[in-house]
């Protein structure tokens, strides 16, 4: 579940039931993973906030069908963005692996405070992959690592 900094009566939580966000004066979750392409669906469960955009999120989507893989549907691995707090989604791809069976858990995920946003994902065969651009183009930035659970952006101005 993330609160966005900037407008803290928005939360979203992406998991194995679906994509969701609540403003917190009206006190429901919304289901936004409705929106996502009917083929990927909206199961996962990393998400990760626009630090400057509350309207904007990331997800990395996994495959929740019958036999629960937990890998990118249909072995074609993506982000997906809303730049419009869940109303649509975008499939981001560019530099990924057309086929991949990838597995990024609930804190492999992340972002930076940068402009351009980085987004940055792990997965548990060991990859590391940026976007400096937030999201249109990526980059495996490591390989070979042990499983990836967790992912922290060091702030070097602090």
């Amino acid at each position: 579940m993330r609160l966005h900094p900037l407008r803290p009566d928005r939360l979203y939580q992406q998991n194995h039931c679906g994509i969701y966000r609540m403003e917190r004066p009206e006190g429901r979750w919304v289901r936004i993973g409705d929106n996502m392409p009917p083929d990927v669906g909206d199961i996962g469960f990393p998400i990760e906030l626009h630090p400057r955009d509350p309207d904007t999120a990331w997800v990395f989507p996994m495959d929740g069908t019958d036999v629960w893989p937990r890998t990118s549907p249909g072995g074609r691995p993506a982000v997906y963005v809303t730049r419009d707090a869940g109303a649509s989604w975008a499939r981001q791809d560019d530099g990924l692996p057309p086929r991949a069976w990838y597995t990024v858990k609930r804190q492999a995920m992340t972002t930076d405070e940068r402009d351009p946003v980085g987004v940055y994902f792990g997965t548990t065969s060991g990859e590391l992959w940026a976007s400096t651009d937030e999201g249109a183009h990526w980059t495996c930035i490591a390989q070979h690592l042990p499983e990836i659970f967790s992912l922290e952006i060091a702030d070097p101005a602090r």
